[in-house]
């Protein structure tokens, strides 16, 4: 058995996953959907919410999981959501980890004015708003 045939085992997404996604409804997209967004699509309901395709999400969630990761301090990572929909789960996710957050409104200048007092140079910038 090689290396690469047992990580794909492993990070494949069990039963458990994937009711745990449904549950939280992470599979419920909006009304609008956008030409990028089409190819993660994989129905509509009578609603009109576009559903999201789990298996292409589960795909992204373990990209960026891996991304994060390489990360040795985990300070150096930074999650920002300026909308309403995204704080909670920005600030969940910065206890979580340890990272830092940036939840509400931005100020601008946070990555480049070193003479501010909340001035960061994070490595990695994880952004929920689009």
């Amino acid at each position: 058995m090689s290396l690469a045939s047992n990580n794909e085992r492993v990070l494949a997404p069990t039963k458990d996953d994937i009711e745990r996604l449904v549950a939280c409804q992470c599979h419920i997209g909006s009304k609008n959907v956008e030409a990028q967004m089409e190819r993660y699509v994989w129905a509509r309901n009578p609603e009109g919410h576009h559903i999201l395709h789990l298996g292409r999400l589960w795909e992204k969630l373990v990209l960026a999981a891996r991304v994060i990761v390489t990360i040795e301090n985990h300070a150096d990572v930074c999650a920002i959501a300026a909308r309403t929909y995204g704080q909670r789960s920005v600030l969940k996710f910065a206890q979580a980890t340890g990272a830092q957050c940036l939840a509400g409104r931005f100020t601008p200048g946070t990555f480049t004015n070193q003479i501010q007092k909340k001035f960061l140079e994070p490595r990695l910038l994880i952004v929920t708003d689009p």
